[in-house]
């Protein structure tokens, strides 16, 4: 009888073989598509391990996440007839797990060769053949992104909606090493030429600040002569005012005791006028004439009043002279009883 284990083990070996090719993985954020005999199969896979009918069935993982394809080396052909080479422009674009089918379906597994490599292609010789080399290398570079981007995106729009182009970045192109080196030359006298207009922006800056703190200083100088002036002003206009209440203050003292003498002087003269009556005028004239300490005698007395100017009035010169006799009488008598009440005799 035959052994049966080399039979077994051989069964046992073939199945290991055929499961080995038979399991497959699907990584996160791809999505598996399956062949059989060169057909699609609408049966698609998501991420994990998954088991198919070896050498029959075959698969593709298909990204589904951001990704980022590198068109290299892309010869491109300007308007003046010079053949320029970009060497790297990157395409960040993503594919929506719910077309991945109909993409793969319409334009195989590699869709991005033919949505993306051959469109970039395309689009940079259609940009390259309507510009000269200045306005490629130099004046329009920067605005080679955004139309590549926009020209990508508008043709993914009709013929995969699915997929969307988020950002693209164009390399400096190479061009020919003479044309570089003029260009060189160019940059070189462009930053010379800068840095001399920095060179006079700063010169002029700084020309601009001296005049600025020159013309603050003024101000100042002129604010602080302002203020000394205008203290000084006020100080004299204090000084004229304090003058003037002094001046009024005088006028009015001067005012008040001339008001007063006035009014002493008047009353004093209706004091008088009301005084001045003839017993009044009669009595002052006795007094005078009682003040005075000589006394003459005799009957030539009234001659003596008369002995000095000659033009006085002869009715006053009369009563002075009878007022002399009436007064010399008058002693005489005074006399006569003092020396009678000395000897004890009466007058007769």
């Amino acid at each position: 009888m035959a052994n049966p284990l080399p039979a077994l083990a051989l069964a046992i070996g073939i199945s290991a073989f055929l499961f080995n090719f038979a399991i497959h993985r699907i990584d996160e954020g791809h999505v598996g598509v399956y062949y059989r005999g060169g057909a699609l199969l609408q049966t698609t896979s998501g991420p994990g391990f998954h088991v198919m009918v070896p050498f029959l069935t075959s698969y593709r993982s298909v990204q589904t996440t951001l990704q980022t394809d590198e068109v290299k080396n892309v010869p491109c052909g300007t308007s003046g007839g010079v053949m320029i080479y970009f060497d790297r422009i990157e395409v960040v674009n993503q594919l929506r797990q719910s077309v991945v089918f109909e993409t793969v379906k319409n334009y195989t597994a590699d869709y991005d060769k033919t949505l993306i490599f051959n469109k970039v292609h395309h689009e940079l010789n259609q940009f390259c053949s309507a510009h000269n080399l200045q306005e490629v290398y130099i004046e329009l570079f920067d605005q080679i992104d955004e139309n590549l981007k926009k020209a990508l995106q508008e043709d993914l729009t009709v013929m995969s909606p699915g997929l969307t182009i988020q950002a693209v970045r164009v390399t400096k192109p190479k061009i020919p090493e003479s044309i570089r080196k003029n260009y060189e030359l160019m940059e070189n006298e462009k930053t010379k030429l800068l840095i001399a207009a920095q060179h006079q922006k700063v010169v002029e800056k700084e020309a601009e600040t001296d005049r600025k703190r020159a013309v603050i200083e003024a101000e100042k100088i002129a604010q602080v002569a302002g203020i000394t002036f205008a203290q000084k002003i006020m100080e004299k206009e204090s000084e004229q005012k304090i003058s003037i209440i002094e001046d009024e203050t005088h006028l009015a003292k001067q005012k008040a005791r001339a008001d007063a003498q006035l009014y002493s002087s008047v009353q004093e003269t209706k004091a008088n006028q009301e005084k001045l009556t003839p017993q009044y005028l009669e009595m002052l004239k006795y007094q005078a004439l009682t003040a005075n300490t000589k006394i003459y005698f005799g009957n030539d007395i009234p001659n003596l009043f008369m002995m000095g100017d000659t033009k006085e009035d002869p009715k006053a010169v009369s009563a002075a002279a009878a007022a002399a006799a009436g007064l010399n009488q008058e002693s005489t008598s005074k006399k006569t009883e003092t020396k009678s009440r000395s000897t004890g005799k009466s007058p007769s």
